[in-house]
């Protein structure tokens, strides 16, 4: 869904005014928006197809008006800001809906503008195979996918580090359940701003426009989501990411949809939501959301395309799910350039039937049959949506590995080392897993497999 008369547009380099606010100004500051851009073609296509307008940068710098007093925020965003476009995103909102797709394609073909697209709305679960089932925990069954990906013998040879953090982007995390209380749960927030007129037949509840430091979950999937990374091991396994931390954003709010809920969110919302946590200094993101391709339009901006290249840019690891389609097809945004694209497997390590495929998926993990926390108790879930968090807690393991012996991880060789070291699928032939990545995550060979890389490295350099 279209988001009602707002979108986003990306400047060219060097064209970002000064005088448009942050969004975030606005918000906590009382600053007024701006009601031109450019004073020139980009303010009269906005009035002649939209008729009254605001605007302002969705993003705030990553230094801050304290480290840098007296100068504005437009001139405080650094190169990785500037080079990636995360600085030069405005959300912009117009009075007339019905001209915002003309609008839109008169946009792009002025020379000023970069990017522009319609601020959309994601949901998750990417469909109902993802759907929650609370039931007693069957403590067998789950320790049957952490067995698959040699979690246990993984955690024994690499524990973790608290000072490795983990960024979720979800629809939050119920910060009092019982598996996270002896867990390194960090301080999170709440990004989701939106408006019944949004979601149109959902029904919007809970909190809806809080943009606070409150990420409390009203849906299930992002507690869900934790739990795999970061249960205390009590009653469900031990989190995946052992030692390290966690940091929850609420990037996707709350929507009732036949009997059950939805986690429904703005395109803004979540790369506001992503950018506060790169710049917070999260090592790795886990992102169980995503926009396919066949929901856009013909030469349309792809989502999140400036907040994953400045993630990118400083060196953090992007994991996302594939879809649940069970297609050949492309959701965003896992099908970005350097995102870690991660597609499930049932617990014979078989290809899930809802997977989604293509050549951008990294590898797979168990993503069928899942138990982990709801937000009341437990769940049993499936989806891809499950299986990310597995690759994103080896992805911390690999960032703690490396952090111990001084070593610079990037997300290059994090994608190099899981994808060498995937194990094979089983029970199928190779046109079945067609499109499934390299096979079936192996934690304890990827970490094995990064210390021969700085071995490698250590004695190369020795004899230099």
């Amino acid at each position: 869904m279209r988001r009602p008369r707002r979108l986003l547009l990306t400047l060219r380099l060097g064209e970002l005014p000064e005088h448009v606010p942050s969004l975030s100004s606005c918000r906590r500051y009382g600053v007024t928006a701006a009601d031109r851009v450019d004073g020139g073609v980009i303010d009269r296509l906005l009035r002649h197809h939209g008729g009254a307008m605001r605007c302002a940068r969705l993003h705030t710098a990553r230094v801050t008006r304290a480290q840098r007093p007296g100068v504005i925020g437009a001139r405080r965003f650094d190169d990785a800001e500037q080079l990636s476009g995360v600085a030069r995103v405005l959300r912009i909102e117009v009075a007339n809906d019905r001209g915002v797709l003309p609008l839109i394609d008169a946009l792009a073909q002025v020379d000023r503008v970069e990017r522009v697209a319609a601020d959309r709305l994601c949901t998750t679960p990417f469909d109902a195979s993802a759907a929650l089932a609370h039931r007693l925990l069957d403590a067998e069954a789950a320790w049957r996918p952490r067995e698959i990906i040699r979690l246990p013998q993984a955690l024994g040879y690499e524990a973790g580090l608290p000072s490795v953090r983990i960024g979720l982007a979800d629809t939050g995390v119920a910060t009092g359940h019982e598996a996270f209380r002896a867990s390194r749960l960090g301080a999170g927030f709440d990004t989701v701003d939106l408006h019944a007129a949004d979601v149109g037949s959902l029904q919007l509840v809970g909190d809806e426009r809080g943009y606070d430091e409150q990420p409390d979950d009203e849906v299930g999937h992002g507690t869900s989501c934790a739990g795999i990374v970061l249960a205390s091991g009590e009653l469900l396994p031990p989190g995946g990411a052992g030692a390290c931390s966690l940091v929850p954003v609420r990037v996707l709010g709350a929507a009732r949809s036949g009997a059950g809920r939805v986690g429904i969110g703005a395109l803004a919302n979540i790369d506001a939501g992503m950018k506060r946590l790169i710049d917070l200094g999260v090592k790795v993101i886990n992102m169980s959301f995503g926009t396919a391709e066949s929901a856009l339009r013909a030469g349309d901006a792809l989502p999140h395309l400036e907040v994953v290249n400045y993630a990118l840019a400083r060196g953090v690891l992007l994991v996302a799910a594939s879809g649940n389609s069970g297609a050949r097809e492309l959701y965003y945004p896992a099908a970005h350039a350097g995102v870690i694209a991660v597609g499930a497997v049932d617990d014979k390590r078989a290809p899930a039937v809802f997977s989604t495929r293509g050549d951008h998926v990294a590898l797979c993990a168990p993503g069928r049959g899942i138990w982990t926390c709801g937000i009341d108790g437990y769940a049993q879930v499936s989806g891809t949506s499950f299986a990310a968090p597995f690759v994103a807690a080896a992805c911390a393991l690999l960032a703690a590995r490396a952090e111990r012996r001084a070593w610079p991880l990037s997300p290059e060789l994090a994608h190099e080392v899981l994808c060498d070291t995937a194990g094979p699928f089983a029970g199928v032939s190779g046109s079945n897993a067609d499109g499934c990545g390299h096979g079936v995550l192996d934690v304890e060979a990827a970490l094995r497999r990064l210390d021969e890389v700085i071995d490698d490295a250590l004695e190369a350099q020795s004899q230099e």
